[in-house]
């Protein structure tokens, strides 16, 4: 029985990914090094209940995934895992370039070797750079990244292009717009705001809270992999966005709506490495993928706020 790999396997978006594929039937071998990024007990949650063939191994060590591909057969890979974060990819570049570089590098080789089907791999709308031309396309020309983190990214979509083009590994990049939803990643804006707020701890806005961010919730976006994983293309670069792009201080003012609670906000400048607006344009998404998202941030946020209550507040 052929199995699908996913690595990040106990992060955020590969979690639910992981979850669904297990719903629809399929045979789920996981990878996740489980660093300390973030708190690693979250990730340990996320997997817990997961009917998945675990590996806690590092997509950097490419013997070990080696042994993985010896004890499965696989036949397509997910890969989500990666550093991520634009201000940290700043302070510590190397860590970005072994992990999101040499780490795509390695599973593309394991895949050419092992005759997969299908390589989906997550980018990141930071590619896009800063930019007034809205929204984003996947035509438009991604060839000045502002964080090594972006640098990555767009270096794994072009790694993803030539082994597509040299061994004829069909190859879906995803160009992912700021995922958010329950179990968020807890560095991530959505998951701190509501966190602080609920807290009575102060939040940090940089600049003047009219930067925007297409923010698309979770359900969203694995439901825009599972159609991936189907696609008829040999390669191919395809934005996963909402198509609605919110202002910062429009998000805040959600999330005191539903927790109840003003937000105490210091204001910061803006940070390096950071844009000023995402925007995704999704027609591409639509066309090949039949691709929908159905949650607006107003629902989205109400759903993270009664999780993060049910669940992370601590009363």
């Amino acid at each position: 029985m052929s199995a699908i790999l996913v690595t990040g396997a106990a992060g955020f978006v590969g979690s639910r990914a992981s979850k669904e594929l297990v719903r629809q039937g399929h045979s789920v071998v996981g990878v996740d090094n489980f660093n300390d990024y973030y708190n690693p007990e979250f990730k340990e949650q996320n997997i817990k209940d997961v009917k998945v063939r675990l590996y806690r191994e590092d997509i950097r060590n490419f013997a070990g995934l080696q042994k993985i591909f010896s004890e499965n057969k696989i036949d397509k890979i997910v890969h989500l895992a990666a550093m991520v974060g634009v201000r940290p990819s700043i302070q510590n570049p190397f860590i970005y370039e072994e992990v999101n570089v040499r780490g795509t590098l390695n599973l593309l080789e394991l895949a050419r070797h092992n005759k997969i089907k299908k390589f989906v791999f997550a980018s990141s709308s930071s590619v896009y750079g800063n930019r007034d031309k809205v929204p984003f396309s996947e035509d438009d020309i991604t060839n000045s990244p502002i964080s090594p983190y972006a640098a990555t990214k767009k270096a794994g979509e072009l790694l993803c292009c030539t082994y597509s083009s040299l061994y004829r590994i069909p190859s879906v990049c995803l160009r992912l717009f700021t995922v958010y939803g329950p179990c968020g990643r807890s560095d991530m804006a959505p998951y701190k705001f509501v966190d602080s707020i609920a807290n009575g701890r102060q939040i940090e806005m940089y600049g003047d809270g009219s930067t925007r961010r297409d923010y698309t919730f979770i359900a969203d976006v694995v439901s825009g992999i599972m159609k991936s994983m189907d696609l008829d293309a040999q390669y191919e670069i395809i934005n996963l966005g909402c198509g609605n792009p919110v202002e910062l201080r429009e998000f805040i003012g959600i999330i005191e709506k539903n927790l109840g609670k003003k937000a105490k906000i210091v204001k910061e400048k803006m940070q390096p490495g950071d844009v000023k607006q995402t925007y995704a344009d999704i027609s591409k998404a639509k066309k090949l993928l039949g691709y929908s998202p159905k949650t607006k941030v107003e629902e989205g946020l109400r759903i993270l706020c009664e999780w993060y209550m049910e669940n992370r507040f601590k009363r």
